[in-house]
């Protein structure tokens, strides 16, 4: 896998943070490090490999899992990556996730809890535990970070 892009940020003279054009070695991401920003090329349609769904999981629709795995920690409980579904209806049990949704359209239903609406640049947290109902109405692409 090719080493991710590091756009670093320094204090302007407001001392409010500012991109820098010139950026350093990109840190190890698997040692941890002070606040940066990861510019990963081709997210919005990098290739991605199949993820085969439980049928039990599938509603309506022939939905259909794909993703990658961009970085994972050390212990395996901390995973980065890019995840889409193609339309139709699906359930799910979350884990610890944050994500933010590069393209397309989902309703996401969270069991005695909210109806997220989530598109483009829309982030989204979802708890361990939540047993969810998505329904994608556009393919979905987000860029995830998960918790275990």
């Amino acid at each position: 896998m090719n080493r991710p892009d590091l756009a670093s940020t320094s204090p302007s003279p407001s001392g409010t943070p500012s991109a820098s054009t010139a950026s350093p070695p990109p840190p190890a991401l698997s040692s941890p490090v002070g606040s940066f920003a990861i510019h990963i090329p081709g997210v919005p349609d990098a290739e991605l490999e199949p993820e085969p769904l439980d049928p039990a999981q599938i509603v309506s629709g022939d939905p259909v899992v794909t993703g990658k795995v961009l970085w994972e920690s050390p212990d395996g409980k901390q995973i980065r990556g890019i995840w889409q579904i193609t339309p139709g209806v699906v359930t799910d049990t979350e884990v610890n996730e944050l994500f933010v949704v590069v393209s397309g359209r989902a309703t996401i239903e969270v069991e005695d809890g909210p109806a997220l609406e989530v598109g483009p640049g829309d982030a989204c947290v979802l708890r361990e535990g939540d047993r969810t109902r998505w329904t994608v109405h556009e393919t979905l692409r987000k860029a995830y970070h998960i918790s275990l």
